[in-house]
């Protein structure tokens, strides 16, 4: 993946309501869209915009609330929010312990995300109109 597509940035953002802030440093080790059905109820839309990144380039502040749930794919994934507001703050994918997924709707102005692929194809709704990425029915082919 270019620079192009995986820039260096400094981000910082909080929830709705102020009581948790997050802040990103580094570069994304990848962008993507997934229409898996748990992203879909997580989002209340047809997909999540997630960038997956090392743990450590980024900071949380402030109390969450976590749950975990196993997704379509057959892993586990923790998703941390704010208590208070419920705003989604980050993922944690099991299967990986050092990374993280990152919702790029979190930052606000998010001209910086650029999605390579789309996972969990087979779960995508028609009326949710998607870019023009490889799709995968599943995670991307490596």
């Amino acid at each position: 993946m270019s620079e192009k597509t995986r820039p260096d940035l400094d981000l910082s953002s909080h929830c709705a309501c102020g009581a948790v802030a997050a802040r990103f440093t580094g570069r994304p080790l990848t962008m993507m869209l997934c229409s898996c059905h748990d992203c879909q109820k997580a989002t209340g839309t047809g997909h999540s915009t997630l960038a997956l990144v090392k743990a450590s380039d980024l900071m949380i502040e402030g109390p969450t609330r976590s749950f975990t749930v196993t997704a379509n794919s057959g892993h586990e994934v923790t998703r941390h929010f704010c208590p208070d507001c419920g705003t989604p703050i980050v993922g944690q994918p099991a299967q990986y312990p050092d990374l993280r997924l990152l919702p790029a709707g979190l930052f606000g102005d998010s001209d910086w995300f650029a999605p390579r692929s789309v996972i969990f194809h087979r779960s995508h709704h028609d009326w949710d109109v998607l870019p023009d990425i490889p799709a995968f029915n599943t995670y991307k082919e490596s």
